[in-house]
């Protein structure tokens, strides 16, 4: 008889109700500790590798989580299984900002910056709030019963990790695989650097409908702040009342830059009159159009903010 055998006979008679707690923390530490997901690297069976993405240190496991998770666990020890040697690599990800964020408030609460404590302090600290909160995430997965290597668990601000990004990413560029362009971001002027989408707290607010002389051309916009980069202005091939105009220069106001007049269907439907549109090749996606040939020779102008200034090159 085993110990788990043992166990369950211990008592005098089934509980009415299946309780998970009592059951599959017990169970899930039983097979942590005997090593049934631990990966022998010597082995000479198939290998078979999962990299779990790595949630959020500064968050909690959802839905979603759970799903990819089912699913990911339901392929390894199906592999598993099969006979393969099964590896499903553990880990989180520091996520840069939202921890810079959280570690910046505990500091505040200290009347302390990360300036005032430097880079290498401000690192620590950072290391400190992931020891001490940073073991919820792998603890709902040891609820959810992921057959993970947990002697494998790695962190993405580990020493070669970052070492290991850079060089699939040099990989990938070398293979054709990415590449680098001009692209429009937000640019946080406190933490002065780029944030994505999701990091971005987004808001509607009330505009106004501007109207810009362009000399001959008069735009009108809601976003009259963009016209700084502003490369082109194009209008409907054919309206009869620009037609004139298309291949000709004007001058930017402000700017003193010239730019020229474009004809270009994708500027909208002919029947609203009156479709004119100014090209910011940054920040627009007409600027991107094929069939805007002449844009593509027209030199992106970069627009960053930085410490509250904006900039243009």
């Amino acid at each position: 008889m085993t110990s788990d055998d043992q166990h369950l006979s211990a008592g005098s008679a089934l509980p009415p109700v299946y309780t998970p707690a009592s059951v599959e923390s017990r169970l899930y530490e039983q097979w942590v500790e005997r090593g049934y997901f631990t990966a022998d690297v010597d082995s000479d069976r198939p290998p078979y590798v999962i990299v779990l993405p790595p949630p959020n240190v500064t968050g909690q496991l959802h839905m979603g989580h759970a799903l990819n998770h089912t699913l990911m666990d339901v392929l390894t020890r199906w592999r598993r299984m099969q006979g393969y040697e099964t590896l499903w690599l553990p880990g989180m990800d520091h996520a840069g900002i939202a921890t810079q964020n959280v570690v910046e408030r505990e500091l505040a609460k200290e009347g302390l910056s990360r300036h005032d404590i430097g880079r290498e302090a401000f690192v620590e600290r950072v290391w400190q709030w992931k020891q001490e909160y940073g073991g919820r995430i792998l603890s709902q997965m040891r609820r959810l019963g992921d057959g993970v290597d947990w002697s494998r668990e790695r962190f993405t601000m580990d020493d070669g990790l970052s070492a290991a990004v850079l060089t699939m990413f040099k990989r990938l560029f070398d293979d054709g695989l990415i590449y680098r362009a001009e692209r429009i971001i937000n640019w946080c002027p406190r933490c002065l650097t780029a944030l994505s989408d999701i990091e971005v707290e987004h808001s509607d607010d009330e505009g106004e409908l501007v109207s810009i002389s362009y000399g001959p051309i008069t735009v009108a916009t809601t976003r009259v702040e963009t016209m700084l980069g502003d490369t082109a202005v194009a209008v409907h091939p054919d309206d009869e009342r620009y037609a004139h105009l298309v291949g000709t220069d004007i001058e930017l106001p402000l700017t003193g830059r010239r730019i020229p007049i474009v004809a270009d269907e994708h500027v909208g439907d002919l029947a609203d009159r009156g479709i004119v549109r100014s090209i910011n090749t940054a920040a627009d996606q007409l600027g991107a159009a094929p069939a805007a040939g002449i844009l593509a020779r027209n030199e992106v102008l970069q627009a960053r903010r930085l410490g509250g200034r904006r900039r243009l090159r």
